[in-house]
């Protein structure tokens, strides 16, 4: 995070709602998508961070503390988890269509602040915040996402020429200010790979004409070299019409679709003789552009960063490793002067628990004998109601077999006579049945004979008639 410390912009910005509602934000659009892209809203509800760990946030300051802590970019994807390389059309990165990634904390952040229905103080509390930048454009995002286009201007009018800077790009290499950031918001619709809300063609040409006759305000910026160097006044206005358009023109192959702010350098009244600029230097500064100048500035400003933090960490280890060496000599002293009466506290100590130890001993021998004195009266008790209990077990175990052996008895012998019984019955039924059988044999017998007697006499009539036909044909003959 880069300039966290800069100076917000003291104009604050102030759109009441008419009614008791002025503290309720108006949406926008859809109230469930939040106007961004399918693909990226659905990347976002299926994304675990969003599912697991935002899913316990449930307050406001809790989530402007997660994007405090998490958040380094303001982009929609994630470095290298997007690869759109050789689609065309429809499937192109630009439009958010094609293949989908990592979506990016920034992301899943500002959805989840859509979640919380955001009032119109604390959007106000994201937008100023001054502990990160981040805070700042996940507010000025969500004012794009959600708020009528005709209230943009009114909500970005205030911040338009804010210099505080931050990297918008994942991985790094895109640093741009807040006012630049806007101004991008408000004229351009696209953002890295997705597309911002469309804004109506009547009030995108208001703004277009607000911007136009609102330049952009560029606070100078001076290094002690280049206070000290002198320029010019006769090229002073061709080295700035000249860095104007080699800027403009290395950020358009840079960024693309937004332009960030151009540096402009004030003159100094003073020419110093020691130290003055030759015509080979100003065609060198030429040739590498006014990138070349940004580049070094901001290299020089990181190494005095760096040489100010290594200074300020030496101090810190010299003090620590000074305040170190007198606490151990003051320590040292203490334990030897301490050690004397450490080693007697010791030996009194020893002494002293060696006696708890003795008496300890004898209670617990005294309290062992006593337990197990009632232990054996225990014992005792509960083997005499044990032999009592057994004792009833066994007469009433007696008792019981006795009855079973009666009944066992009763039953034998009601067996036994319904056994009787049924053999008598099954004899008399026997009987009978030998009667029956013996009757059928001698009727069947007596129909037997009549039977031979019938064909006897049948034979002995077939015989006779024989021998009546043999007289007749002798006779005849």
């Amino acid at each position: 995070m880069a300039n966290v410390g800069n100076q917000l912009p003291t104009q604050a910005v102030s759109k009441p709602a008419p009614g008791k509602h002025g503290n309720v934000l108006p949406l926008w659009g859809n109230e469930k998508t939040m106007n961004l892209n399918p693909m990226i809203l659905t990347n976002v509800l299926s994304s675990p961070y969003f599912k697991v760990q935002l899913y316990e946030l449930k307050t406001y300051h809790e989530v402007v503390d997660e994007i405090y802590f998490k958040v380094n970019h303001a982009e929609p994807w994630e470095k290298g988890s997007r690869k759109t390389a050789g689609q065309t059309g429809m499937c192109g990165g630009v439009r958010g269509v094609g293949t989908g990634g990592i979506v990016s904390t920034a992301f899943c952040l500002l959805y989840k602040l859509f979640t919380l229905k955001l009032t119109r103080k604390q959007l106000m509390g994201l937008i100023t915040h001054t502990d990160s930048p981040y805070i700042r454009a996940l507010g000025f995002m969500y004012i794009r996402y959600t708020q009528p286009p005709a209230d943009l201007i009114e909500w970005y009018d205030g911040f338009l020429d804010d210099e505080e800077e931050l990297d918008v790009k994942a991985g790094g290499g895109c640093v741009m200010t807040v006012g630049e950031m806007l101004r991008s918001f408000l004229t351009k619709l696209e953002w890295f790979s997705t597309l911002f809300p469309r804004i109506p063609v009547p009030v995108q040409k208001i703004i277009d004409q607000q911007m136009k006759a609102r330049p952009r305000k560029i606070a100078p910026k001076e290094t002690p070299e280049e206070e000290a160097q002198p320029v010019e006044p006769g090229r002073q206005g061709e080295r700035r019409q000249s860095s104007q358009s080699d800027n403009k023109a290395y950020l358009l192959e840079a960024y693309g679709t937004f332009l960030p702010r151009t540096p402009r350098r004030s003159p100094s009244p003073r020419r110093s003789p020691k130290r003055s600029r030759s015509r080979s230097h100003h065609r060198e500064k030429e040739r590498h552009g006014p990138s070349f100048d940004r580049e070094l500035e901001r290299e020089r400003d990181r190494q005095r960063k760096e040489g100010r933090d290594r200074d300020r960490d030496r101090g810190d280890r010299e003090r620590r490793r000074s305040r170190s060496a007198d606490r151990n000599q003051e320590r040292r002293e203490r334990r030897r002067s301490r050690s004397g009466s450490r080693e007697r506290r010791n030996e009194r100590r020893e002494r002293d628990v060696g006696d708890d130890r003795s008496k300890k001993k004898d209670r617990d021998h005294h309290k062992d004998r006593g337990t197990e004195r009632e232990r054996s009266r225990d014992k005792k008790s509960r083997g005499e109601t044990d032999d009592r209990r057994h004792k009833e077990d066994r007469e009433r175990h007696r008792e019981e077999r006795k009855a079973k052996r009666s009944s066992r008895s009763r039953s034998k012998e009601r067996k036994h006579k319904s056994g009787e019984e049924k053999n008598r019955k099954r004899e008399r039924s026997h009987s009978r049945e030998r009667d029956r059988e013996k009757e059928g044999e001698q009727r069947s017998h007596k129909h037997s004979r009549s039977k031979e007697r019938s064909l006897h006499q049948r034979e002995s009539n077939n015989d006779h008639s024989k021998h009546s036909e043999r007289r007749r044909s002798h006779s005849t003959e």
